[in-house]
């Protein structure tokens, strides 16, 4: 999938006026890209779209222009790209109560072994961002990618025979949600696309 480009990021007054009118339209985005696995995991898959929107933003919140720091912005949110037949996502670990989240980002440790996307007979790991790991906690945000080495018309077909998943194994979480319907579709295109 194509990099995010310094040239394609809007001055702060441009984004100022058009992301009333965007921002709608990146929600629904996120939405049909978005997987509860379990009560207490979601994913939001990645793609150019939602990480060029993710820089827009992070530039707007923290008020970013200096050139250095708005390519490192660039940069770090390009690493969330899938590779060509893969996928990427940000994972969410959710707890609405702190000790409880505190406490479940502790029993948490290893994930990175244990999740999974499951496509007919394969398994494919996911990737991790290791910069977020330690051996004491997890963080409640993680940067997931799975090389799946698929085209979008056999993981369409996998996903519309109830074939294609998400799998965690770990000792103190084991859940499994099936990728269908909307995130299915959207996901097909992101393969089928070269932006």
């Amino acid at each position: 999938m194509k990099p995010v480009s310094r040239d394609e990021i809007l001055p702060f007054e441009q984004w100022e006026m058009v992301r009333p009118r965007l921002r709608a339209l990146f929600i629904h985005e996120k939405n049909r890209r978005r997987l509860a696995v379990g009560a207490h995991l979601t994913l939001l898959f990645e793609n150019g779209r939602t990480v060029w929107y993710q820089i827009e933003e992070m530039l707007r919140a923290e008020k970013i222009a200096a050139p250095e720091a708005l390519q490192h912005e660039i940069d770090t949110y390009n690493e969330l790209l899938p590779r060509a037949g893969g996928f990427a996502a940000t994972m969410l670990i959710e707890f609405g109560e702190s000790a409880e989240r505190d406490a479940a980002l502790r029993r948490l440790v290893g994930l990175e072994n244990h999740v999974w996307l499951k496509l007919g007979d394969r398994r494919f790991p996911a990737r991790f961002d290791t910069r977020q790991m330690s051996t004491e906690r997890i963080s409640s945000v993680q940067f997931i990618h799975f090389d799946a080495a698929v085209d979008a018309n056999a993981f369409l077909a996998l996903a519309e025979a109830g074939k294609a998943a998400i799998e965690v194994d770990h000792p103190n979480l084991s859940v499994r949600a099936e990728i269908s319907g909307a995130l299915a579709h959207a996901l097909a295109e992101d393969l089928a696309s070269e932006y």
